[in-house]
């Protein structure tokens, strides 16, 4: 098994743009096009679980507790802070109820009392609800000879968004999961299957995508063009092959710092929004420029949930396995390009 490298940063990148797009969000400024983050997780994503599951094939149950161990324990913790925090006044603006509390914890889209959105308790967890229905699918998926999977996953998510397309419902249950984001699951598998069989393009292809991408990305930031997962997606599996097209031609390099923010992306992810909140509370009161809040929170956001993937995402994830010294980081190991599927 090798550490794909490039992943690891890529999970890094998406991890840090949605801290600066919340940064943003708090401080008046603007970095819409971070949200972006969340359909390179997705296709990221797929990826994995289809390439882990290449080398590991199990039983559906074992896999779905597998991927409940390694989400749910954190996001359950990072959720009852905010439950704990509004209790005592802390998120004035949070409004709670024991339904929307229960289905935040239980991945049940539902709208959020506090705002009428379809959003749980801590609001980047609505990523959570995407990501658990996805491994339901795949797991059910496992059930089937190896070479059906990639295409019955693939036609459930597309009967999905199609279905979506045509319906007019409230439903918040309906609304999220016939949203076409789901499709980017399956990309990242497709994805995966060309890695395992060894058909990435080549360098010069690779470095064309990952400009072609990130080319795109800037052209909606800068020109503040609206976009959605039909724009992101497309440009977020463009900007995933690219980097595997690299990998596969041994063009990346380990370095340590990006490496550790892959590793803590989840960490990242779930915490950052509590320090950022401090900080721009902080700003606030001293009179600080927008500008340097904005920095000072994404910044400590990052750090924060460094800190919290140091203090309890690894300590966890160790006990899980018993104390084994190896990665804690999952999916961050994936077999080489040109494995057998």
């Amino acid at each position: 098994m090798k550490t794909l490298y490039g992943i690891q940063y890529l999970r890094a990148a998406a991890a840090i743009a949605v801290v600066l797009f919340h940064a943003a969000e708090k401080t008046g400024g603007h970095f819409a096009i971070g949200a972006a983050g969340v359909d390179v997780f997705f296709v990221i994503s797929g990826f994995i679980m289809w390439v882990i599951t290449a080398r590991r094939p199990g039983a559906p149950l074992k896999f779905l507790s597998d991927r409940i161990v390694r989400i749910v324990p954190i996001y359950w913790l990072a959720t009852m802070v905010m439950v704990a925090g509004a209790l005592v006044g802390l998120f004035p603006n949070l409004e709670l109820t024991a339904a929307h509390v229960a289905g935040s914890l239980l991945f049940i889209p539902m709208r959020s009392p506090s705002s009428g959105e379809i959003w749980p308790v801590l609001v980047q967890g609505w990523t959570l609800n995407f990501e658990m229905f996805f491994y339901l699918v795949f797991a059910l998926a496992l059930l089937l000879p190896r070479a059906r999977q990639l295409a019955a996953v693939g036609l459930v998510l597309a009967g999905l968004t199609i279905t979506g397309a045509f319906l007019s419902t409230d439903n918040a249950l309906l609304l999220t999961y016939t949203r076409p984001l789901i499709l980017e699951f399956a990309v990242g598998m497709a994805l995966g299957q060309l890695w395992l069989t060894g058909r990435v393009p080549g360098a010069a292809v690779g470095v064309g995508l990952v400009l072609a991408a990130l080319g795109g990305f800037a052209a909606i930031g800068i020109f503040r063009l609206p976009f959605d997962e039909w724009t992101c997606g497309p440009l977020a599996a463009a900007l995933v092959l690219g980097v595997l097209a690299l990998e596969a031609r041994g063009l990346i390099r380990p370095f340590a710092l990006p490496t550790l923010l892959g590793n803590a992306s989840y960490s990242i992810y779930l915490w950052h929004t509590f320090a950022i909140s401090v900080v721009v509370k902080v700003g606030e009161r001293l009179h600080v420029a927008p500008g340097l809040t904005l920095f000072l929170a994404a910044i400590c956001g990052t750090a924060g949930g460094l800190v919290a993937y140091r203090l309890i995402e690894r300590p966890l994830l160790s006990a899980r396995r018993g104390g084994a010294r190896q990665p804690v980081a999952a999916g961050n190991a994936v077999p080489e390009a040109g494995g057998s599927t």
